[in-house]
């Protein structure tokens, strides 16, 4: 790397999971790589490294070795390029985040097998030396700190159905029984802040009787790879106000271009491990982990998923996760396929479903007849529809619309509708304005869509405890 020869490169090792840590001396202004387990178990750990540029400089890579001592290894690492030689464990940048700009940080993340800490730290060639101990503990990121579990409200669809499982095709409750959550989308959280208020939420959760709050982060698009702390930061609130009403949260890595899901493989890992073990306490959090695959073959989505999932599964190894499929989750149908690729070749992990996403004024008989066919093998979870066409406006099909809702009605299909936004398109349940006007109760602030959605969201749930 071409640099300054006044700037110096070192480290600091700080542990988490202790109250006092051993730091490495640096010089003023200088780069910095900051260690911190975020999670632990009786066997390992979850660890992060998070390599600073405090410089006025960008720069345009790095490396960091960590030495372990004997028993202890790195197993799987992410939003990095891991090598190793002996007990020394090379971490290089990965496609996306080499270049650090003046000001900026980049994390990424690893397993660890075994309990031991770091014994050495090399940043770009130079050994961290001359040690000192702080006064207090460090700090820790809060969108990656544990959160503590909300009671559910009794009555409310967490507090009635408790910790969801997957069951044969359906999605069950903590009694083992078959059910279905039905709710609304967010649309993007980059464009739409006002909308997700907490007035936004008491709506949903009283007056539609929302079982389920789908919180749609982007990657792309001025999304997530923008400012991963403070979408994270987003995603883990929102969360929480779902929580606190006794709402299911789906959390949607909202991939659509590109539509190859491995392009963001390590922000996936770096994401859903933050937030997994942030929230494995809860038992509203479903993971959704691929918007829309579009482009690639189902080998590659399965790829994917069984990446990510360990991930997930390290922190919070009960939650349901929700996979993408083939053709902009359509099972694959939008790309001249169907479902049986998946049920010939599924995800090799349980508590598993699949997405099916579909446009009522564009997908008609033919995508029906293909979930019909596919909800007898296959668990799926409908993680985004609309009443319109699939360019989310136009005019509502309503015939179309309600031909779904009872189909999705009859299977036990869950689902959550695209969007709960004043977005100025026909998706939209809410109409232009309302969000900044911060009242969205009742129906005089919905669109048609809203409309039709309020009324069948709202009808009475059956969720079977006996």
């Amino acid at each position: 790397m071409k640099r300054r020869t006044t700037t110096i490169l070192a480290a600091v090792l700080a542990v988490a999971a202790t109250s006092t840590a051993a730091l490495f001396a640096l010089p003023a202004s200088a780069e910095t790589a900051a260690f911190r387990v975020s999670n632990s178990w009786s066997t390992g750990y979850q660890g992060e490294i998070t390599v600073s540029n405090q410089s006025s400089s960008a720069i345009s890579t790095w490396k960091v070795d960590l030495t372990l001592p004997a028993g202890t290894s790195v197993t799987q690492a992410w939003s990095s390029t891991l090598t190793s030689s002996g007990n020394t464990y090379t971490f290089t940048p990965a496609a996306w985040n080499g270049t650090i700009a003046a000001n900026a940080s980049t994390t990424f993340g690893f397993i660890v097998t075994g309990t031991g800490r770091p014994t050495g730290c090399v940043v770009n060639g130079q050994t961290c030396t001359g040690t000192t101990t702080p006064t207090s503990s460090p700090t820790t990121s809060p969108s990656a700190s544990p959160s503590t579990s909300t009671p559910p409200v009794n009555g409310t669809p967490v507090g009635i159905n408790g910790q969801l499982k997957v069951c044969g095709t359906k999605l069950c409750n903590q009694y083992g029984k078959p059910i279905q959550l039905r709710g609304m989308s967010t649309h993007g959280i980059q464009w739409f802040p006002s909308c997700y208020t907490d007035a936004a939420l008491d709506a949903l959760a009283t007056d539609w009787n929302s079982d389920l709050f789908r919180v749609s982060m982007y990657v792309q698009e001025q999304g997530y790879e923008t400012n991963p702390a403070g979408f994270t930061t987003r995603v883990n609130n929102l969360v929480d106000e779902a929580e606190q009403r006794g709402m299911y949260a789906l959390i949607d890595f909202h991939i659509l271009t590109p539509g190859d899901p491995m392009y963001n493989l390590d922000r996936a890992k770096t994401f859903f491990a933050q937030v997994s073990a942030r929230n494995a306490a809860k038992k509203n959090v479903i993971y959704e982990i691929a918007n829309e695959p579009n482009g690639v073959s189902w080998a590659t989505i399965k790829n994917y998923a069984e990446q990510v999932i360990p991930v997930i599964r390290a922190n919070d190894p009960d939650a349901v996760v929700v996979v993408g499929t083939r053709g902009w989750s359509s099972l694959g149908v939008s790309e001249g396929g169907n479902s049986s690729e998946i049920v010939a070749n599924p995800v090799n992990a349980s508590n598993v479903m699949y997405t099916f996403h579909f446009y009522a004024a564009s997908h008609k008989d033919n995508y029906r007849a293909e979930v019909e066919r596919a909800a007898a093998s296959l668990p799926l979870f409908v993680t985004e529809f609309g009443t319109v066409t699939y360019t989310g406006d136009g005019a509502v099909d309503t015939a179309s619309s309600n031909a779904w809702l009872d189909l999705l009605d009859r299977l036990q299909i869950s689902y959550a509708n695209w969007t709960f936004s004043d977005a100025g398109e026909g998706s939209a349940a809410l109409k232009p304005g309302t969000c900044a006007g911060g009242s969205f109760a009742g129906t005089g602030v919905l669109t048609e869509s809203g409309l039709l959605m309020r009324s069948r969201i709202r009808t009475a749930d059956n969720f079977p405890t006996t």
